[in-house]
């Protein structure tokens, strides 16, 4: 991946980056439709790898079926367990042209999946099979936003590892556009119910939530991010190192920019994550003795 954390200004890349949101809307609705619920919805999220994204395996009448952005070789490649595989060019052009090539590979494969055709959680959201208006594709700046995830996936993971407590995998939220790993308290949050059925089952229960977004949703800079829902009082006067509160957002911020030219950007994101999450659950009163063990070292080798 090289030494450095490359440049990730998002003017550069912006409509690149909102046409391949609605891409890994349309590949993360598949995999919701094709797989169980499973709790506050870990069943939809997509996974980086060393290619992109992927879906991991999903179930298909017996067989499987696993759906990867290639972010090397530029291609959304669909492949079974049986052996049978499709490929959609990653290219400039609109998304409904992308969504129509994308179902006639889905058919190809003889797979049926019910896919709901609107975006989520964007502003003025267009169909997929109306939408004429996103269609950049730029792979140099794709390219670049990949190494970001692979790095910050590694760190989350590593961050992971010092609770001992339910937590979710590290995960790529395509609603949201973001990369996140969530702790849980273990107790239900108090108060009313949400009036979204969708947030309520995303937090039906205390969590503090990390991560790294590119900068969508008109923030308009890649960062990296803390929040503790609910919010516990006094939360913004916590403090943290590196990093600050953002009045705003209601959440804890960093900026990649700040990260990428520190002396130690992998040390920068691990001291952000660490007091942070610190933060949230000293506010929030958690049990951190019984949740919490020593962060692990990667094996040499």
């Amino acid at each position: 991946m090289g030494e450095s954390w490359p440049e990730l200004r998002w003017d550069d890349w912006k409509d690149t980056a909102d046409t391949l949101h609605m891409g890994t809307q349309i590949v993360g609705k598949t995999r919701l439709a094709l797989t169980p619920l499973q709790n506050h919805w870990w069943n939809v999220p997509l996974y980086v790898s060393a290619r992109g994204l992927t879906t991991s395996p999903m179930p298909w009448r017996g067989d499987v079926l696993e759906i990867e952005f290639d972010f090397r070789a530029h291609l959304l490649e669909l492949r079974m367990g049986n052996g049978k595989r499709a490929a959609v060019e990653l290219r400039p052009r609109t998304v409904a042209d992308f969504y129509a090539e994308y179902r006639k590979a889905l058919a190809g494969l003889g797979v049926e999946a019910k896919i709901w055709p609107m975006p989520v959680e964007v502003p003025a959201p267009i169909r997929f099979d109306l939408d004429t208006e996103h269609k950049s594709y730029d792979p140099a700046a794709v390219e670049r936003f990949h190494q970001v995830l692979m790095r910050v996936d590694t760190l989350l993971k590593r961050f992971a590892t010092g609770f001992q407590g339910k937590i979710s995998p590290v995960h790529f939220f395509w609603g949201s556009f973001d990369l996140a790993v969530t702790r849980f308290s273990g107790r239900l949050c108090a108060g009313p119910s949400r009036p979204d059925p969708m947030q309520q089952e995303a937090y039906s229960h205390e969590v503090i939530s990390a991560g790294f977004w590119p900068g969508n949703g008109g923030y308009g800079a890649a960062a990296f991010y803390c929040y503790a829902a609910p919010v516990p009082d006094a939360l913004a006067a916590k403090p943290i190192h590196p990093g600050a509160w953002d009045p705003a957002l209601g959440e804890f911020i960093l900026r990649y920019d700040d990260v990428r030219t520190s002396p130690s950007p992998e040390d920068a994101v691990m001291r952000f994550l660490e007091t942070t999450y610190a933060a949230c659950a000293d506010a929030a009163k958690w049990d951190r003795a019984s949740l919490e063990r020593p962060i692990a070292t990667a094996p040499c080798g």
